[in-house]
């Protein structure tokens, strides 16, 4: 389905992918992982055809409709919600056009290509004459949350959730039969992330394939459909792929392994691991070698200094002796600066997060009495919560129930609409806002962490180090950082201020699977409280031991995510039964 052949891409002096080969095989879901930085959008714009590598090839079957998710949705300024529909699924008198037209030049003459290209542009019309008549369109569009806005409105009044959530429903509509996705899973909440996990692990595109031979193959394999997916989403990538494309960020490569997410961290982890003993074994024979050479030698010139001349032939031994400890000493040079040498296993640089001790003042940090919480309305009432020292709860909920409204309540930045919002005795509140708008964009790195501390420059720069800032990276306002960046000063800040309530709203939406990893450790290790607004599954399972749940304008308490999950899942079963027992007896 897909071929990519020895690619290579070189940005000036800077070489991002270097004889990056692979192939995708119908029916494959295959994740690419690597960390922020390291030519995985570069890659599938590559292959979307978004831009051009300076070497290599890459081949796709046939007729083969390809849909690519970027992480950015660019839409014209006068584009609606209904017209990128329309463009999504085509225009349906231009792809009758085109079936007659392919329908008189095949009469005319009759050949394989002609005949393969009139079926392709049939399959087409098809696909768009069910879709003209079916729900699919409204289907889709609910499912991910946008089933409620008008069809006119403009995409320029979406928000930047809801522009990323359509470019994958346009995606998704487009009938691809190859997927390109780029960060799929980014704004997505649990329930929108739990159907896509389902509808990518369904996709199957044989129904609509560009040949006959194509559909007698998918119908043999059951599926013809493939993707490649970007995701530092663990949980999802273990529900979804069935291979993992890691891109090494030193060599600029990439290496297939076969399985889950957690398949290739365990064989990653197995490959360390004989690295390291395969140098260990290495580094004593090269120590045990050089104190043989040395032994040899000192063993020479001690019988050449202990001789005299009338002890020729000894003489001649000690030096030939000697002769072979010289030769033996130059092998072991060569082979160290050979090929053959293996390398000591370096550990990738990633971000440090080190929490100061927490003070635990008060029992109770958060206290919610009879609140509500919202704009001109409410969004959350009668709530009534308490969260105690050393608690970590994960807040979640569907996009645009109020959970980052919540979060900016309890941070003072908005009244509460009834009762009380307050916070304990000595606590020491730090807020990481979700869009990281507490950072003043005029400032850089080093600028914005003087706000907050007294620390010498070269010292803020050394922290700042441990956050990935490197070099002049400190000098770049905070306007022209990335939205990981971004993320990364955000969590500096906090790290610097010493606080022991931490506030975190989609704190680990831009860092990558390394980072999260290094965040996670943090927080294991940090002694004070947190409340964090997330939807990355394994991130929960790790650190919240409680779970506050989003529902019918209320939070409920749950013990786990799986309690809360299963929650949501037995609500919607029983009113599938109750619509079915209506249904048999009305």
């Amino acid at each position: 389905m897909l071929s990519v052949n020895r690619i290579s891409k070189t940005y000036a002096d800077n070489a991002v992918l270097r004889d990056v080969s692979f192939v995708v095989n119908s029916g494959e879901r295959v994740g690419l992982v690597g960390p922020n930085g390291c030519g995985k959008t570069t890659l599938l714009r590559i292959l979307a055809g978004q831009e051009a590598a300076d070497a290599g090839a890459v081949q796709f079957a046939p007729g083969l409709r390809v849909g690519y998710l970027a992480q950015g949705f660019a839409a014209p300024p006068e584009a609606t919600l209904q017209s990128c529909v329309e463009a999504a699924l085509g225009d349906l008198a231009r792809a009758e056009a085109e079936v007659e037209r392919l329908a008189a030049a095949l009469a005319d003459a009759p050949d394989r290509a002609a005949a393969s290209e009139y079926e392709a542009a049939l399959e087409r019309l098809r696909h768009l004459s069910e879709h003209a008549g079916s729900g699919q369109v409204e289907a889709i569009l609910t499912r991910l949350g946008l089933g409620g806005i008008p069809r006119a409105t403009a995409v320029a009044a979406l928000s930047g959730g809801q522009k990323t959530r359509l470019a994958l429903a346009l995606v998704l509509l487009s009938d691809p039969q190859l997927l390109l996705l780029d960060e799929p899973t980014n704004h997505l909440d649990l329930d929108m992330l739990l159907w896509l996990e389902d509808w990518l692990r369904q996709f199957r595109g044989a129904a609509r394939a560009a040949s006959s031979r194509a559909r007698a193959d998918a119908r043999h394999d059951g599926a013809l459909g493939a993707a490649l997916v970007v995701s530092h989403d663990r949980t999802f990538l273990d529900h979804t792929v069935s291979a993992i494309l890691e891109l090494d960020p030193e060599t600029r490569g990439v290496r297939s392994y076969p399985g889950s997410y957690s398949d290739y961290v365990e064989a990653k982890m197995r490959e360390r691991e004989r690295r390291w003993e395969a140098w260990r074994d290495q580094a004593a024979e090269i120590r045990r070698v050089r104190q043989d050479i040395a032994r040899t030698k000192e063993q020479s010139l001690k019988v050449e200094r202990s001789t005299t001349p009338r002890q020729p032939g000894v003489r001649r031994y000690a030096k030939k002796v000697a002769r072979k400890a010289l030769a033996r000493e130059k092998k072991l040079e060569r082979y160290l600066a050979s090929g053959e040498r293996v390398d000591k296993p370096r550990l990738g640089w990633q971000m440090k997060l080190e929490f100061d001790a927490a003070n635990a003042g008060g029992r109770d940090v958060l206290v919610l009495e009879s609140a509500a919480v919202g704009y001109d309305r409410p969004l959350l009432s009668d709530l009534n919560l308490t969260l105690r020292f050393g608690e970590r709860v994960a807040l979640i909920g569907a996009n645009g129930a109020g959970k980052t409204t919540l979060a900016r309540t309890i941070a003072g930045q908005l009244r509460p609409l009834a009762g009380r919002v307050r916070l304990g005795t000595s606590v020491r509140l730090g807020y990481f806002a979700q869009e990281q708008e507490l950072l003043r964009p005029e400032l850089n790195a080093l600028t914005t962490l003087q706000q907050f501390s007294g620390e010498t420059e070269t010292g803020l720069r050394n922290f700042l180090h441990y956050f990935l800032f490197e070099g002049d990276d400190v000098f770049t306002p905070v306007a022209g950082l990335s939205f990981g960046e971004r993320s990364r000063l955000a969590l500096a800040t906090l790290v610097l201020q010493g606080c022991n309530f931490l506030l975190l709203d989609e704190p680990i939406n831009h860092l990558d699977i390394p980072s999260r990893a290094r965040f996670e450790q943090a927080l294991a290790s940090f002694e004070g409280t947190v409340l964090a607004v997330v939807h990355d599954r394994y991130f929960i399972e790790r650190f919240a031991t409680r779970v506050w749940k989003i529902e019918s304008g209320a939070v409920r308490e749950y013990v786990d995510l799986e309690a809360a999950l299963r929650g949501k899942a037995e609500g919607r079963r029983m009113k599938d039964e109750d619509e079915s027992l209506l249904g048999m007896n009305g």
